[in-house]
């Protein structure tokens, strides 16, 4: 990178000036790039997507709209635990993320952070959030946030990941947490409505990240890491995302009788079929062997959840 550029001006003869050795100067960019390296680690399209079922959650909770400075404090909570629970992530999975080519170029396996300032990042990121939560909303819900983190990174990245093919399924516990911390912050409690939100999201996981596993399969054998599309048939991994689709879908539609009304029942019946649908055109092509593209269900899981969440928040507000 080039120096400062002078312009020739009139001096009079002298010396020549003379060179210090030393590092380059820090650059405006080269801060921004440190700044975009530390949030990435926090993986920002996860942490949009936990907040997605958190703010309906709280909605449905207080039957309407919660007060604006608990919605603030629990979205900004949330936010750096998800971030947090990522950051960890990142720090532990550094040896395997070198060997992916879709998390190779991760700040950590390009060095763009050290693990050591990764590690201090998580852990800071970890105690504002459970203290914020703690301090500003109940025990409960800050009990609930420092569980979540500890599941994802302790029990699911340490353990469940790298040994049994069941990863994806009993993480997903981690997933499904804000919506009972949404709820948590509101309440003080855990009601029914709130532990079927949270199965929702639970059974979502499988139909909503198997394809993007499938997608990826190659990588995840090279890195060691057991996921169902690696240690299973095409077949199995097609039958459990049939299956956790439908219960995906019945297990929205129960919300309906606990006092929902059609503004919830009709959306969330639509997109749910599509749903179901999608499952079973992905399946119909694994055992018509013809080729696949998983990422449309991938993709089209996305916009489900976030359709069925919104219709709770409209209907908590209707």
């Amino acid at each position: 990178m080039s120096m400062i550029t002078e312009r020739p001006v009139s001096k009079p003869a002298g010396p020549p000036p003379v060179r210090t050795e030393g590092a380059p100067p820090v650059t405006k960019r080269d801060v921004r790039a440190v700044v975009a390296a530390y949030v990435s680690l926090t993986k920002p399209r996860i942490v949009e997507l936990l907040l997605v079922t958190t703010v309906p959650a709280m909605m449905l909770a207080a039957g309407g709209l919660p007060s604006l400075w608990l919605m603030a404090v629990v979205l900004v909570g949330g936010a750096l635990a998800a971030g947090a629970a990522s950051v960890l992530n990142c720090y532990i999975d550094r040896d395997i993320d070198q060997l992916m080519r879709r998390t190779k170029r991760r700040p950590l396996p390009a060095h763009t952070v050290s693990p050591r300032s990764a590690l201090i990042f998580g852990l800071v990121l970890a105690t504002v959030s459970v203290v914020s939560m703690a301090v500003f909303t109940n025990l409960l819900a800050a009990g609930l946030t420092l569980a979540a983190i500890l599941y994802y990174d302790v029990v699911y990245t340490l353990w469940l990941k790298r040994t049994t093919a069941l990863n994806t399924f009993w993480g997903g516990a981690c997933g499904a947490a804000p919506v009972l911390i949404g709820w948590a912050a509101v309440t003080g409690s855990l009601a029914a409505e709130a532990w079927v939100l949270f199965a929702v999201v639970f059974f979502w996981q499988m139909p909503h990240f198997y394809p993007l596993a499938m997608k990826y399969k190659a990588d995840y054998a090279r890195a060691g890491i057991p996921m169902l599309p690696v240690v299973a048939s095409p077949r199995r991994v097609n039958a459990e995302i049939v299956i956790f689709a439908w219960l995906t879908v019945l297990t929205s539609l129960a919300l309906w009788p606990l006092g929902m009304s059609p503004i919830y029942g009709l959306p969330t019946l639509v997109v749910g079929a599509i749903f179901v649908i999608e499952a079973h055109k992905l399946a119909g092509r694994v055992t018509r062997g013809e080729a696949v593209k998983p990422m449309r269900l991938f993709h089209w899981s996305t916009t489900y959840l976030t359709i069925v969440f919104g219709a709770v928040a409209l209907d908590a507000l209707i």
